[in-house]
């Protein structure tokens, strides 16, 4: 049986420019451990998918990474960590904002048609020397995860740039505490990852389909120079997402853009 996880050690920082880096600095001078969390109240510089920055505003949010061993995941299977991630998020914040909360694929967490928060997950690949004897020992091997974790909790401001925003506070009224609710995001990903290392990923994967945005609903879609509107089936295993517009089609993270609004 699983055990249950600690979250310990839990950083808390005032500012810093991103938790990904701080992260990134404790795993090059091997302070880092399986299950460490950095928290800030103000991420300055923080990163979010294909380049994009992701600010958080001072005591508002929640920007927290996790640093973890992928265990048993293979290299070639880095969506299962993307999935229980995403998994992790949507359940934390239905657990306040209700059923009306999903995952956009890959890992956007959205609130009906509104981003409520995002997930970076950056990967430590060290090169493996193959043995004098066995050339077939080389290889890469995957050392290390930052799981950057980035919610909107109190902010009900944002800047103009960003095209749907929504945050914990709008939806319900409430104010939270974010350094309690980044301890609650924490356990429950450290639980489910450690689920998701003994059991495999079958049941990560079935909770992620079932919270998939827009399944069975008819979307518009960019892909390259290309508008089209195509049905929301499932995402593969693999973390490709399947349409269908007449015939279906398997789309790689990054090859397509979301049309929303």
């Amino acid at each position: 049986m699983a055990t249950e996880p600690s979250i310990s050690p839990f950083i808390e920082l005032q500012s810093v420019d991103s938790t990904n880096n701080y992260a990134r600095q404790l795993i090059h001078d091997k302070m880092a451990q399986h299950g460490t969390a950095i928290f800030s109240h103000e991420q300055i510089a923080g990163k979010g998918q294909r380049g994009k920055k992701w600010l958080t505003e001072n005591k508002g949010n929640i920007a927290v990474s996790i640093i973890v061993k992928p265990g048993p995941i293979p290299l070639s299977a880095q969506f299962q960590l993307s999935a229980c991630a995403a998994i992790s998020a949507q359940t934390f914040f239905a657990n306040y904002a209700g059923d009306d909360t999903s995952v956009k694929w890959p890992n956007d967490l959205y609130w009906q048609d509104r981003k409520a928060g995002g997930i970076l997950i950056e990967s430590i690949i060290r090169s493996k020397e193959p043995e004098s004897n066995n050339r077939e020992t080389g290889g890469s091997s995957w050392e290390w995860a930052i799981v950057g974790l980035g919610i909107n909790i109190n902010q009900t401001s944002f800047p103009a740039d960003i095209p749907n925003p929504v945050s914990l506070k709008q939806i319900t009224g409430k104010t939270f505490e974010p350094v309690e609710l980044a301890k609650e995001l924490v356990q429950l990903f450290l639980k489910n990852f450690d689920e998701l290392n003994s059991t495999g990923f079958e049941s990560t994967y079935s909770a992620y389909t079932n919270a998939l945005y827009k399944k069975g609903k008819v979307v518009k879609l960019r892909k390259e120079n290309r508008v089209f509107e195509a049905t929301i089936q499932t995402v593969t295993p693999g973390g490709r997402l399947v349409v269908e517009h007449g015939i279906s089609e398997e789309l790689e993270f990054g090859t397509v853009e979301w049309i929303i609004g």
